[in-house]
């Protein structure tokens, strides 16, 4: 019974009162406590206690009558809830070990007199006896952090449900289906720790053949049960622990899969290669780097479960205003605009009490807090990261959305903001003056591979690569692949186009020592280098290398760099190859391992040449990709205005770029006061894409402006001057226009005329929620070259309603029919009818934006008499 544990610290008490110093007695008190706690949730059988102080030093023993289950104790971090109990034994007390007998097991403990230990520990013995028909179940690309993280998740809400059980509250669950699943959950926990004793300590993902016992399989539906259940009641609140977050419950799923499928005869499925939502990536779940975030380029904050700020790099601080050690400690709110403040802690908070990402994994155009007030438009991209204790930690780039500097050659395209002078000079600083022990991974793991996991391996690379939004990010990624699955390190060097050379990125198997010290500037290919690395960026290779290249006088300052990085990763065997693309030598990419049991053969050699070109490629796609989006995106941003302050009458407008392709589109909005008193409100968007679109929407833009100010006609005849002098360009454009003007007095009334060139229409929505599109005043878009009456149309404007005109990025959803954006589009203005204009705009774009792939552009308009 719960019960129990209290029985214990009391008896505890009673025997040790008065003869044992009072520290002592309350430290036995919580061993016993955990031990006893232990014994009711694992065993479910009559439990002893025995405690005796003898010559000073205290002996203790739990006795339970179920020697079949036996200990399982796991490598705990002080921040875990659950798996604490043996921990805090081997910790605290002078002596612990486990004795087993036919009927019964006895955990025991001593506690001494301070000073050293007199006589070594017993230990606990074998992991798990494991006994009877024992079936073999291989989880293959298991990623670590995250199963200890799932399983103690899982053990949280098996014991809650069981204390919750013994206290009358069943939650829907039948006693029977709740002790199958503890005790079934037990022996998974047991079978993936015996597996995982005889692996790396730091290895992130691991391949264990466990041995399951076959009689599991029948129990295994009600642990399925009881575990979806428990995740209701937490997300309820029913219970104390929080819901999974959706990697945890994704790795739950497919390790209950593997599980009862492999001992129903069905092969395995690695964990890498399962469908999982788009934005949840296989190689996001290694342990967080602390070291990534301070040298990423990108602003890039973190944040624990408290909401806190646990990390943020220059970048970041220089966006907002802030000292990165400054934002260290705060909470979040601290960069976000008060009106939103409200929304991202309700956000925040259903999430953890939930489950339930709103916005991880997805692209978000939201305004940050500078910390001088200015609001900064960005798109905020969050993703969950699991750190090796198994807390959550949220990681976030804060990308802006306004017109930035493009990074300078010398930034270009590492990720280490640093002196270049001072990196043509010194060599990368050592963490660790010793290099790795030569071989160690090579005996633990064989590297050969069949020509179905070479070319899967290909094919991984090209998918990790082609799905980041980045150069850096697509690097790291497809590192992170080879060093899982080929090499033991591997490292690439990239040519900008002044021929200045880089250590992009630097992916070691092992996250610690941090690889990002050896990143960042190299010394310039000159003439006197000849070492591998020199040869492959002139186009040789790919090179198979036995050993670190030689040191020492006579080396060219690359290839001492090279030598010094193979060197200190203690290389034994690796291929070098050349980054070609399109007839230019981009870069390199070296592959290594450091033992000599497993060199790399030829066959090897001839795949890193076909990673070598596939990476080549898109090398080349992404810079291309930044190039042609950062140009436009500064062309299309210095081309829309700001908008005037007009008495009584409030305007907001947002733009944001796609964050899919690298289309910039022609989108386009504008606001200006005309000469007879009235306010022009104008939204466009242009055919096409890239430059030449930004180009169309600037002429259009132009035109539409100057006719508006001079003829001071009705819109429809605006536009009908707009579609003539279209005409008499080179090349006519083409696109979709609405072109509006609201007139009235301080205190009203209003009155909106409009005419519609092809484009969405606006969407009228009043104080009290009522909403309705203006579909009158609809005509033929622009530069179709037919001549006809352009119709208008005038509506009273209620004061305090608000008019809104958007394209069709806000709406528009591939595969889907446009009425459902645009019945989204009102449900979400609707609920939005009495929020500050402001806040209207940013809940729109946050609400209906994040997930679309192309252009948005919207402007508001609110009359507010006084």
């Amino acid at each position: 019974m719960p019960e129990s544990a209290a029985h214990a610290r009391g008896f505890v008490r009673d025997r040790l009162a008065g003869g044992v110093p009072q520290d002592v007695v309350c430290t036995t008190e919580l061993l016993v406590s955990e031990l006893v706690t232990n014994a009711v949730l694992h065993t479910r059988s009559e439990i002893g206690v025995s405690v005796r102080s003898l010559g000073g030093t205290v002996h203790a023993r739990v006795v339970d009558r179920e020697p079949r289950r036996g200990l399982v104790p796991r490598r705990r971090h002080p921040y875990t809830d659950t798996g604490r109990g043996l921990y805090l034994v081997e910790r605290l007390a002078s002596r612990y070990g486990a004795d087993t007998g036919e009927k019964s097991k006895a955990v025991w403990f001593e506690l001494g007199p301070p000073g050293p230990r007199s006589a070594a520990s017993a230990g606990w013995g074998p992991v798990v006896p494991i006994s009877g028909d024992l079936r073999g179940v291989t989880l293959a690309d298991l990623p670590w952090a995250l199963c200890m993280a799932e399983e103690q998740h899982r053990h949280a809400l098996l014991r809650e449900l069981l204390l919750a059980s013994a206290a009358g509250e069943s939650l829907g669950i039948r006693s029977e289906d709740l002790a199958a699943a503890h005790d079934v959950s037990n022996v998974i926990s047991a079978c993936v720790a015996a597996a995982g004793e005889d692996r790396p300590a730091d290895a992130d993902v691991r391949t264990l053949a466990i041995s399951v016992p076959a009689h599991v399989s029948p129990a295994l539906p009600a642990l399925r049960r009881v575990l979806d259940r428990a995740e209701e009641a937490a997300r309820l609140e029913h219970l104390l622990a929080r819901p999974s977050l959706p990697q945890l419950s994704a790795l739950r799923r497919w390790m209950l899969d593997e599980i009862s499928g492999q001992l129903g005869g069905s092969a395995p499925t690695a964990w890498t290669v399962v469908p999982r939502e788009p934005t949840a990536s296989p190689l996001d779940l290694r342990p967080w780097d602390l070291e990534q975030i301070r040298a990423s380029r990108f602003p890039t904050i973190a944040i624990d479960d408290r909401n806190q700020i646990i990390a943020a790099n220059e970048a970041a601080a220089d966006l907002v205003g802030w000292d990165a050690a400054d934002l260290v400690g705060r909470r979040l709110s601290v960069l976000i605009p008060e009106h939103l403040r409200e929304r991202h802690m309700a956000a925040f908070t259903s999430l953890l009490l939930t489950g339930r990402p709103r916005i991880l994994g997805r692209p978000v155009p939201l305004p940050a807090l500078h910390r001088d007030g200015q609001l900064i438009p960005i798109r905020l991209l969050i993703q969950a990261q699991e750190m090796s204790d198994g807390r959550t930690v949220f990681v976030a780039q804060l990308v802006p959305r306004t017109a930035a500097p493009e990074p300078t050659p010398a930034e270009w395209p590492g990720e280490i903001h640093e002196s270049r002078k001072a990196a043509l000079t010194q060599p990368p600083p050592s963490p660790d003056p010793q290099p790795r022990e030569p071989g160690k991974r090579a005996r633990e793991h064989d590297r050969s591979m069949s020509e179905l996991e070479r070319l899967s391996l290909l094919a991984e690379s090209a998918r990790a690569a082609s799905e980041a939004q980045d150069l850096p990010q697509a690097l790291r990624h497809v590192g992170l692949l080879l060093t899982r699955r080929l090499a033991d390190w591997c490292a690439v060097d990239l040519i900008d186009e002044h021929d200045e050379v880089e250590r992009a990125v630097v992916v070691p198997h092992d996250p610690a020592p941090s690889s990002s010290v050896y990143e960042g500037a190299l010394p310039a290919l000159s003439s006197p280098a000849r070492g591998p690395l020199a040869r492959a960026l002139r186009g040789a290779g790919p090179l198979l290398l036995t050993g670190a290249p030689p040191t020492g006088a006579g080396r060219s300052p690359l290839d001492s760099r090279y030598a010094e990085l193979s060197e200190r990763l203690g290389v034994s065997s690796a291929v070098v190859a050349p980054l070609q693309a399109h007839r230019e030598i981009v870069g390199a990419l070296t592959v290594g391992r450091p033992g000599p049991e497993q060199p790399f053969t030829q066959d090897d050699v001839e795949l890193v040449g076909e990673l070598a070109g596939a990476l080549a490629l898109q090398v080349a796609n992404l810079r291309r990709f930044t190039r042609v989006r950062n140009i436009a995106e500064h062309l299309q941003h210095s081309l829309l205005p700001a908008l005037p302050e007009v008495e009584n009458l409030r305007l907001s407008a947002r733009y944001a770029p796609s964050t899919i392709t690298a289309q910039v589109g022609g989108d386009w909005y504008d606001g200006f006061p005309l000469p007879d008193g009235g306010t022009a409100v104008i939204i466009g968007d242009a055919t096409g894409s890239d430059i030449d679109a930004t180009a169309t929407m600037s002429r259009l833009s132009s035109m539409m402006r100057g006719i508006s100010v001079v003829c001071q006609e009705p819109p429809e005849e605006v536009l009908r001057h707009l579609d003539m002098a279209n005409r008499t360009l080179v090349q006519e454009a083409t696109g979709t226009c609405v072109y509006a003007v609201v007139k009235g007095s301080g205190a009203g009334p209003w009155e909106l005329s409009y005419s519609s060139a092809g484009h969405l229409p606006p969407l009228l929505t009043t104080q009290n929620g009522e909403t309705r599109y203006l579909e009158e005043g609809g005509g033929l878009m622009l530069g179709t070259g037919f001549d006809l009456p352009r119709p208008g149309a005038r509506i009273p404007l209620p004061a305090h309603s608000t008019v809104l005109m958007y394209t069709d990025g806000l709406v528009e959803r591939r595969g889907e029919a446009i009425d459902h954006g645009l019945g989204r589009l009102r449900e979400h203005a609707a609920a939005l009818s009495l929020a500050p204009l402001e806040v209207f705009c940013d809940e729109l774009l946050i609400r209906l934006g994040s997930d679309s792939d192309d252009d948005i552009a919207l402007i508001a308009v609110r009359p507010t008499p006084p």
